[in-house]
C-alpha cells in the first residue's frame, strides 16, 4: 500500500473531499458500498484476536448479530494492520460506561508510566451523561482533541453511528452523520498537546503509519455492529 503520509497536504485534502462526497449518507446504496469490507460478520469473532494474536475465548460474545463485551476478557484486535483507511461502525454503551476504538496500534516497551503496552489514537466511546472533560467525551481523540460542542450523541443504551477517517497525518472522527473533529497531526500545536498528556514521555508515540485496530475492554458493557473498513491507496482508491 502507498501511504498518504508521503502525499502533499493538498493531495490528502482532495482524497478526504472525495471520501466525504462518496459516503456522506450512512447506509445508503452507492458506488462505494462494495469497496468496504466487513470486520465483523455478525456470527463469529473471526478476524479478531487477543493482544498476542490468540483466539478470543472469553469476555466477548456475538449476541443477535452484535459484538458484545459481556465480561472481563481483555481488549481485542484485528488480525490485519491498517494504515490509511475509512472505518465505519455502530456502537452503544451501558450507563456510565467507557470503551473506545484505537487505531494504528504499536507496541511500546516503555509506554504509559513506563509500562509496556499497545497504544494508538483512540475514538472515545463514553456515556456523556457521566461527567468528564471534553477531550475524553464521546467521539473525542482521547486526551488530545475534543469533539464539536454541538455534537449529537445518543444516550446510553441507544446505538450511535460513527466513522474514523485516517489519511496520512489527517484524522477525522464522525458521529451520527456529522464530522465532529478534524485534525492534522504533523503540526507543532499537535506535538505540544501530546507533550501535556501522559503520552508525552513516550518515544515516537503515535508515529506508527499503520497498525491493528483495537476494541477496548474498559470493564463496561458495550455493543458494536456493522463494523466495516476500506483501505485507501493510490490517491484514494479503495481495495
Amino acid at each position: 500500500m502507498l501511504s498518504t503520509y508521503s502525499y502533499p497536504r493538498a493531495v490528502r485534502l482532495a482524497i478526504l473531499a472525495s471520501l466525504c462526497f462518496a459516503s456522506s449518507t450512512w447506509g445508503a446504496e452507492s458506488a462505494t458500498t462494495s469497496e468496504f469490507e466487513s470486520l465483523f460478520d455478525g456470527e463469529s469473532l473471526k478476524g479478531w484476536t487477543t493482544a498476542d494474536g490468540k483466539p478470543v475465548t472469553k469476555g466477548w460474545q456475538v449476541v443477535d448479530g452484535m459484538l458484545v463485551r459481556n465480561a472481563r476478557g481483555g481488549s481485542i484486535y484485528t488480525e490485519k494492520e491498517y494504515g490509511d483507511f475509512e472505518l465505519r461502525f455502530e456502537w452503544k454503551i451501558a450507563r456510565r460506561g467507557n470503551s473506545g476504538i484505537k487505531y494504528r496500534m504499536a507496541h511500546y516497551d516503555k509506554g504509559v508510566y513506563g509500562r509496556p503496552g499497545w497504544l494508538g489514537y483512540e475514538y472515545q466511546i463514553w456515556d456523556d451523561a457521566r461527567e468528564t472533560s471534553d477531550d475524553t467525551s464521546a467521539a473525542s481523540i482521547y486526551l488530545l482533541q475534543a469533539p464539536a460542542k454541538d455534537k449529537k450523541v445518543k444516550p446510553a443504551g441507544e446505538f450511535n453511528t460513527a466513522r474514523i477517517v485516517a489519511v496520512g497525518t489527517h484524522l477525522e472522527h464522525w458521529l451520527n452523520g456529522e464530522k465532529v473533529l478534524d485534525v492534522e497531526t504533523d503540526t507543532d500545536d499537535w506535538l505540544k498537546r501530546i507533550e501535556k498528556t501522559k503520552f508525552g514521555p513516550i518515544e515516537d508515540i503515535f508515529q506508527n503509519p499503520k497498525g491493528r485496530i483495537m476494541i477496548q475492554d474498559h470493564g463496561n458493557k458495550v455493543w458494536f455492529r456493522n463494523i466495516e473498513i476500506r483501505q485507501i491507496e493510490n490517491g484514494g482508491e479503495s481495495e
